[in-house]
């Protein structure tokens, strides 16, 4: 029997949705030519969509027992992709839900946003209001794309009339499945490439769960040309497939365009977002900028990557940066004879240049962040392949990067790579581990060692609050000395030394037999001494070594083994 959209089905919807994109994503990243052929669309969908479908379930968990209302549910679902979203589809996708939430839980007077549940006319007007407010996020619209897929599903759902919301739903997924297979036709790369366009046919996908969810049945792909799909009866096929599509493995990742992508989250008001948009059009191309009431997701392809953030400073306050290098100039070096591949390497990621070089003595390959600017998942495969190892022991050394490390690791054993990914949450766990690496020994038996290492080591970070806020170990104010403790505010103080003194105290309380000190460039020698000191005055038989992070290193490091 047909279920209403109401706050549970919209929580199914965002899991089904996951777990289709979950079943599609190496297949959609094989088909991803446009905008660049970076191969991935599918993991920044499915990473899109695993934040919204998280905020759904937090939301949930803050009601119980009871269930959040439809309006509740659909915002957070939002905003979750909003904050989550992840290149130029992930961003567009995170505006169609935005555009549905505006509608199933919009201000007072619009949709439902104080009934339980919507039914098929409020479904197929958020439908419409999703596919209008994705074109009015892009700078320049180009049909072929995600854009005419979701405008064919709400036309589809619209021409349905007045149905209930599962006929509403199985209508535009079958105009988002007929408009999916023209897109060859409509944009000349994608016909060149005998594809049809990525990003729409991750939307086929998750409005395939949004039928599932309201129907109780499956949807599985069966013909990959067009993306074409079969609503299956019954709960037990398994997750949706996507069909591989051959002839886009070795095309070229968008000749001729610019450098770097550029993201950020941006807390700016819609004057100096529009602003914005003007400028950051005349830098680059692939403009998408999605969000509202105050916060809002900028993506934009560009030569000056450091030009795209500073306008983001000048708008507002820009964070979550990510800023990944497409390296469009490989094509032209020099061919070099193809190299053997190793048995075992290690790929970290390490915050600053000084302590990247010390995880490159010990052979590590290495994918250098900054404070601020995490690594996207396709720089993370790009360092896998650099590595060029049968087997890779990856380290994110960021509890932030669980998910996108997951990602690429999934991607690198698609390609044949053994992948083990230790959950390190700080550099100085990665050190650990890399402390005891032994690439002689049976692969498991090395994982299994280095992750030991890295669990015994607890972490401890210092870094100055931006703001005034609430922490765990009270409130602070903008300018205050913040020690952290395995990832928790837990000493505020005025002055560096004093502070990591204090978190020392803390984190040795429980024992230990090695402190690590990894200081940013801002850190004079002398807090180091300072602190060795005091280590060696109280404690007996512990010993420190202290590393220089570098520029864009944290404030400064510590952790205790």
């Amino acid at each position: 029997m047909p279920q209403n959209l109401d706050a549970v089905a919209v929580r199914a919807w965002c899991r089904l949705a996951l777990e289709a994109l979950g079943g599609a994503r190496e297949e959609i990243d094989a088909i991803n030519v446009y905008p660049v052929a970076d191969g991935d669309t599918g993991t920044n969908l499915y990473l899109t969509m695993e934040s919204a479908s998280q905020a759904v379930d937090a939301a949930f968990t803050g009601h119980e027992p009871a269930a959040p209302s439809l309006a509740q549910t659909v915002r957070a679902m939002a905003h979750g992709a909003l904050i989550g979203a992840r290149g130029n589809s992930g961003t567009i996708l995170s505006q169609l839900l935005r555009g549905m939430a505006q509608v199933l839980g919009g201000p007072d007077g619009e949709g439902a946003r104080e009934a339980d549940h919507a039914d098929g006319r409020t479904l197929e007007l958020a439908l419409r209001r999703a596919a209008e407010s994705a074109y009015e996020a892009v700078a320049h619209p180009v049909e072929g794309t995600v854009l005419t897929v979701a405008t064919a599903a709400a036309q589809a759902a619209s021409a349905e009339g007045a149905g209930d919301c599962e006929a509403v739903a199985r209508a535009s997924y079958e105009g988002a499945r007929a408009a999916l297979a023209l897109t060859p036709g409509q944009l000349a790369v994608l016909g060149r490439a005998g594809v049809v366009d990525a990003g729409g046919r991750g939307l086929v996908a998750v409005l395939g769960a949004l039928v599932a969810a309201l129907s109780g049945e499956k949807v599985s792909f069966t013909s990959a040309g067009g993306g074409h799909a079969r609503v299956v009866a019954g709960a037990d096929e398994g997750p949706p497939a996507v069909d591989r599509v051959a002839g886009c493995d070795d095309l070229p990742a968008g000749e001729g365009g610019p450098a770097f992508e550029v993201i950020y989250l941006l807390e700016a008001d819609d004057a100096a977002v529009a602003r914005l948009r003007t400028r950051l059009d005349r830098l680059g191309d692939s403009l998408v900028v999605v969000g509202g009431d105050g916060l809002w997701n900028v993506h934009v392809h560009v030569d000056d990557a450091g030009a795209a953030v500073e306008a983001g400073v000048e708008a507002g306050r820009p964070h979550r940066i990510r800023i990944t290098h497409f390296g469009l100039g490989d094509a032209h070096t020099t061919p070099q004879p193809p190299r053997e591949r190793a048995q075992r390497a290690i790929v970290a990621v390490v915050p600053g240049e000084g302590l990247a070089g010390l995880y490159a003595e010990a052979g590590a390959t290495t994918v250098p962040t900054r404070v601020g600017e995490p690594p996207a998942s396709g720089e993370l495969v790009d360092a896998v392949r650099r590595a060029h190892a049968r087997e890779v022991v990856l380290l994110p050394n960021d509890a932030e990067l669980r998910h996108t490390a997951a990602a690429a690791a999934q991607q690198a054993r698609a390609e044949g790579v053994r992948v083990a990914l230790i959950p390190t949450r700080s550099a100085v766990q990665g050190l650990a581990a890399l402390a005891v690496h032994e690439p002689d020994r049976g692969f498991d038996e090395d994982v299994v060692a280095m992750t030991s290492a890295a669990g015994a080591t607890r972490y401890g970070e210092l870094a100055v609050a931006e703001r005034q806020s609430w922490t765990m170990a009270g409130i602070c104010q903008a300018g205050d000395v913040l020690g952290l403790i395995d990832g928790d505010v837990a000493v505020i103080g005025a002055e560096v030394a004093r502070t990591a003194t204090s978190v020392l105290d803390r984190m040795l309380s429980a024992g230990g037999e090695m402190v690590t000190l990894v200081l940013g460039d801002s850190v004079p020698d002398t807090v180091a001494e300072r602190l060795e000191k005091h280590v060696r005055e109280t404690y007996l038989a512990v010993d420190t070594v202290v590393y220089r992070g570098g520029r864009q290193a944290a404030l400064m490091l510590i952790g205790v083994e």
